[in-house]
């Protein structure tokens, strides 16, 4: 053979597998997946065929590994077994007309109850929520469940690493559970392990990415949750990871870059429910169920006090949870929808929900980040903003050197929402969340008062100082934005 007719062969061969890669991705890349998600794959496919291919092996899997997927199809049999917090008034006349059926999708999609008889409070100082926090635990005699999304024995957290290891000394349980992706890239992450299990602290890694040890699930399906329960009676959840406010980043701490953060501190029967969440995690990362420790706290009938449910999401549910939350939130609000994420890269449902909400005549205001933290979902952020404005939402950029980090939003004067779920694709379908939505009159408004003060640390955005935005802003932009749908 000559090498004429070899060059050709090798060209045949070349031409015959590329196009059997384009041929295959058509078929398996859009079964059972978002049209936009499918759409970004096969572009990358299609104009980077090899590199494409290999990145939709590592990460083309929006779900849990079937044995995770099981256990908490398990844990879900669990839940609905032992929800028996008393529910919440389901025929209460004080509820808007539409929030019954919320409360309805929400324990359909998770099991969880809406439940009354709560009292919370918000805390929006960084080292506040912390020093609340560790004050609790020393107050603990039964168990302290710990579940952060980073976990960081740092300058910062020292107390509360000092009143869990207190907490054992007193015979108190203490289980710790940390998102292994997230955690071990933090400076302190050794030390941190290290000083948990010298205390005498029970802890598992969460979603842990050990090939060698059988698990292989997709690198950034990440366990995001951020919950403190203690006792079965006060729990603490929302947006703050357990670390400093610089992230212990040499690029943060010299860019001067601070964390703000939201926690609500909640007690009553709905701590029961967030404790049922961390007894799923620590099950499916330990194989061992944990017992109901706490007795069920009685709701009580108070108008003063607070209906809440709880909204666990994640990949290892069927449907996007959180999504379906949002949604229905933002096509029933009536007169005012107020929506503060860090990370605000919606699918093309939330953001038509958004914009319709402004059309019926719901003013919708939203806070994020003048500067970013993350480049590629700054970016693909930026990229909706002139459709956003365009059609009448006000965009608050909470100013420099603040990342803003707190995840919530609020509806009309009865509805509010906190926890760790960002408005973007990554948390609807990849990262396992947890939602606190909560109806009642006094906490929306210290909700607003926290959204007040935003507004006066921030500046707005208008479509004529955006429209300034030089061309490479705006390329960069439609770039990250692509890249986002990669899921």
């Amino acid at each position: 053979m000559s090498s004429t007719d070899l060059s050709l062969l090798v060209i045949a061969l070349l031409l015959i597998i590329d196009w059997s890669i384009r041929i295959a991705a058509i078929i398996i890349i859009p079964r059972n997946r978002r049209p936009t998600a499918a759409t970004a794959w096969l572009l990358a496919v299609f104009f980077i065929p090899y590199i494409g291919v290999l990145l939709f092996l590592l990460i083309g899997n929006p779900k849990l590994p079937r044995k995770r997927r099981a256990k908490q199809k398990e844990m879900d049999a669990f839940i609905r077994a032992n929800t028996d917090v008393p529910e919440g008034r389901q025929a209460n006349e004080q509820w808007p007309a539409w929030f019954g059926s919320i409360v309805e999708l929400n324990s359909n999609l998770s099991a969880m109850p809406m439940v009354d008889g709560n009292s919370a409070r918000l805390i929006a100082s960084y080292q506040g929520s912390i020093d609340a926090m560790t004050a609790e635990i020393a107050t603990a005699r039964k168990y302290v469940h710990v579940e952060f999304y980073i976990l960081s024995c740092d300058q910062t957290t020292a107390g509360f690493f000092d009143a869990l290891e207190a907490a054992v000394g007193r015979g108190v349980k203490v289980r710790v559970l940390l998102d292994h992706w997230a955690s071990s890239h933090t400076r302190d992450y050794k030390s941190t392990l290290k000083r948990l299990t010298a205390m005498g602290a029970e802890w598992y890694l969460m979603l842990p990415v050990q090939p060698l040890k059988g698990n292989n699930q997709r690198l950034d399906l990440r366990n995001h949750r951020k919950i403190l329960v203690v006792d079965g009676r006060t729990a603490f959840v929302g947006s703050q990871n357990l670390i400093d406010r610089t992230y212990n980043k040499k690029s943060n701490i010299k860019r001067g870059l601070k964390w703000q953060e939201l926690v609500a501190r909640v007690d009553g029967p709905v701590v029961d429910a967030l404790n049922l969440i961390f007894i799923t995690d620590w099950f499916i990362e330990s194989d061992v169920l944990l017992e109901k420790e706490a007795e069920v706290l009685e709701s009580i009938d108070d108008p003063r006090l607070l209906e809440c449910q709880v909204v666990p999401s994640g990949p290892g549910f069927a449907g996007e949870n959180n999504l379906r939350l949002f949604l229905a939130l933002l096509y029933n609000a009536q007169e005012r929808i107020v929506i503060t994420s860090p990370y605000f890269v919606p699918d093309e449902a939330m953001l038509y929900a958004i914009t319709t909400a402004v059309q019926r005549g719901v003013a919708v205001d939203l806070f994020v980040s003048e500067i970013g933290d993350q480049a590629l979902v700054w970016h693909a952020q930026r990229s909706y903003y002139e459709a956003l404005l365009r059609n009448g939402v006000r965009i608050y950029m909470y100013k420099a050197p603040y990342i803003l980090h707190a995840k919530h939003f609020t509806v009309d004067e009865d509805v509010a929402v906190i926890g760790s779920s960002n408005m973007d694709m990554r948390s609807f379908g990849l990262n396992m969340e947890v939602s606190l939505m909560v109806r009642g009159k006094s906490f929306v408004q210290e909700m607003r008062a926290v959204e007040d003060d935003y507004r006066a640390a921030s500046k707005e955005l208008t479509l004529e100082d955006w429209m300034k935005q030089p061309l490479r802003s705006t390329v960069l932009d439609n770039l990250a934005r692509l890249t986002s749908a990669l899921q």
